[in-house]
């Protein structure tokens, strides 16, 4: 057993995303897996003292009834996607685990979230303030419960919709005297989130196009309690995909004129994504860097639809239209499919190890050598996904 103990939180756990992480979690930490999937197995960094898999406790947020257990047999059910030999051999940790999770802290939450909270223990809170609170209070019996040396608090929930940001949100003093005020929300329920660990001086990661701690006065707050923050919105298919070829056509000259992308999803994230308001936030991350990338801004379009029967089987179709030598124009077409909850929860390992690592180091506020983790890394204008990647592998070489 590690020496040392270190608390993943997970803000909807009994996610697709929380499940399946909470699953490679426990079969790395008993050696029932391989590390495929893990940037921070590469053997480039087998030197950095990054926290061992078993080093790990997980715990977590969530408004609906279920258990880490539960939301990966289902899942499998649905999916198929685990060997259910791994389940069976997990699943007396992934329950112990399943303790750690408390009923999620509800103020104004957006009306697709709500309608899947099930939970009979749900704890309305009357004020963001009161939220903030509670949700600091939990991470905290946490830490005393697990003698934890530190803890990361991981955003792996749905989508919100878009929040829009004023003065308030500027600088820190200004957002802590609204935080009072019961309507209109001074922090969407990210953001609440976002405040409680960082206030606590617990690393906060945010894999979602949500706000969490992007607010001005949120990464003040983490430079004045000294600590790392990273985000926002996991890059893991088509978002990954424009990063490394965009790049490829820049470099050869060759003009790209339209690039669609049509992508379909079933699963609670595509549920979610099904209503107009929570899904301008995804398209947004995902339309936003061709023009960076390119230097120009060719037409574009990105749709993202809900389709039940495919679960967490996303897919995407893109149609590249680009120009070359002599006005030549030419079509590139491809097809990405990917299980969602598999592509992310390794992600979500390794951005545990790598901010748990940042803290350790002394480092507070974002971290820029994440930014090949996400579409939309905060305060890092870079989308060249090679670019982003020599950033880590500088950053881990120090």
């Amino acid at each position: 057993m590690a020496e040392r103990r270190i608390g993943l939180w997970l803000i909807g756990a009994f996610g697709g995303v929380g499940g399946t992480t909470a699953l490679g979690l426990a079969a790395l930490a008993q050696g029932r897996a391989s590390t495929n999937g893990l940037v921070t197995a590469l053997p480039q960094f087998a030197d950095v003292p990054f926290d061992s898999f078993d080093a790990f406790v997980i715990g977590g947020h969530d408004i609906r009834q279920s258990s880490l257990t539960r939301s990966v047999a289902e899942l499998h059910t649905r999916s198929n996607v685990f060997s259910e030999n791994l389940i069976r051999e997990c699943s007396p940790l992934l329950d112990a685990w399943s303790q750690n999770v408390r009923p999620g802290v509800v103020y104004r939450p957006d009306a697709v979230t709500a309608a899947m909270a099930d939970r009979p223990d749900l704890r309305p809170a009357a004020t963001p303030r009161e939220a903030i609170e509670r949700i600091r209070a939990d991470l905290r019996a946490f830490q005393k419960a697990h003698q934890l040396d530190q803890i990361v608090v991981a955003n792996v929930a749905s989508t919100e919709p878009p929040f829009d940001l004023n003065e308030e949100h500027q600088n820190l003093d200004a957002l802590v005297a609204a935080l009072d005020r019961s309507t209109p929300a001074a922090l969407p329920v990210s953001s609440q989130y976002a405040f409680a660990a960082l206030d606590a001086g617990f690393a906060y990661l945010n894999l979602t196009p949500s706000r969490g701690a992007s607010l001005p006065a949120l990464q003040e707050l983490a430079r004045k309690r000294k600590v790392p923050h990273a985000g926002q919105d996991l890059k893991t298919g088509e978002t990954l995909l424009k990063s490394t070829l965009a790049p490829m056509f820049a470099h050869r000259n060759l003009k790209i004129l339209s690039w669609v992308g049509h992508n379909i999803l079933g699963n609670r994230d595509g549920q979610v994504l099904n209503d107009p308001h929570n899904k301008a936030s995804k398209i947004r991350t995902k339309d936003a860097l061709l023009a960076e990338l390119l230097g120009y801004r060719p037409q574009s379009l990105v749709s993202i639809e809900y389709i039940e029967s495919l679960d967490d089987w996303k897919t995407a179709w893109d149609h590249i239209h680009f120009e070359g030598f002599l006005g030549t124009k030419m079509t590139m077409q491809l097809t990405w499919q990917g299980c969602d909850s598999v592509l992310a929860a390794p992600l979500v390992i390794d951005l545990a190890r790598l901010l748990a690592l940042a803290q350790r180091r002394g480092e507070a506020g974002s971290v820029p050598a994440l930014a090949s983790f996400f579409k939309s890394p905060i305060g890092v204008p870079e989308h060249d996904f090679g670019r982003q990647f020599d950033l880590l592998v500088k950053y881990l070489s120090i």
